[in-house]
């Protein structure tokens, strides 16, 4: 009983202070895996900021639809396209008019060795490469965005025989990275960090090449009730997340 009363005395003057830890809560994410390094800064600086936890998985997002749809905890999604949230809102699994655009992908031909592209298409059209690495158009947009590009370039049927599919962007990367192939179209995100070319060599391909590849967020119902979800959205929102998502070389609305 006296313990009660210190603590209610205590409580009613401001002397005792309650963490803010003792209310954060946990945030789960299933995130395109184009988008790690730059999600994993804005969920670093988000911390920070709001005592929240995010806790980040990173695949393929058809597979994450998948798992969603068979009751995975996820509470955001950030999906690689548009697609696959409009999917999740027809079978009716995301809070009403929870869904945008946080970031608009950029593609690059891309090679581990320095010198090796120069900022062009010219090593695509000579075919002197091994192989060149792209994402599977059926499973990943940016996949789709590599096969406009070569049908745009009219190098479809020259560079077939040396293609390499990832089966999501972060595998075909990895094949660049390893020179299992020579050179590899990948998200300009995977190579870029304050807007630089972190190493080897590359071609940022233009805009005007390859249909947008708008990627999308969206609430899943599970977190219908979730402030800190709502709030992580709205942080991906804000000016000071946009700055991280343009440094990795995306565009925004």
């Amino acid at each position: 009983m006296r313990f009660l009363r210190l603590f209610s005395a205590l409580l009613f003057s401001g002397l005792l202070v309650i963490s803010p830890s003792l209310y954060a809560e946990v945030v789960y994410v299933a995130v395109a895996s184009n988008f790690t390094d730059a999600m994993k800064d804005i969920a670093k600086q988000y911390e920070a900021e709001s005592g929240n936890k995010v806790a980040l998985t990173f695949g393929s997002s058809g597979k994450f639809v998948a798992q969603i749809q068979h009751g995975a905890p996820f509470q955001v999604f950030l999906s690689a396209d548009q697609n696959k949230p409009d999917a999740l809102e027809k079978a009716e699994l995301v809070v009403p008019n929870s869904r945008f655009t946080y970031a608009i992908g950029a593609l690059a031909l891309w090679s581990a060795k320095a010198d090796f592209i120069h900022n062009n298409e010219d090593r695509l059209k000579n075919g002197d490469f091994n192989k060149v690495a792209l994402a599977n158009p059926k499973l990943a947009p940016y996949g789709v965005a590599a096969m406009e590009v070569l049908e745009g370039l009219g190098l479809t049927t020259a560079t077939q025989p040396k293609w390499v599919m990832g089966e999501n962007i972060s595998q075909t990367y990895q094949f660049v990275s390893t020179v299992n192939a020579d050179l590899g179209f990948v998200a300009l995100s995977q190579i870029m960090s304050q807007g630089q070319i972190k190493s080897g060599s590359s071609w940022i391909i233009p805009a005007d090449q390859y249909s947008p590849i708008r990627q999308d967020a969206v609430l899943l119902k599970s977190a219908a009730s979730s402030a800190a979800a709502r709030d992580l959205l709205d942080y991906l929102r804000s000016d000071k997340a946009r700055r991280i998502i343009h440094s990795y070389g995306y565009k925004m609305e």
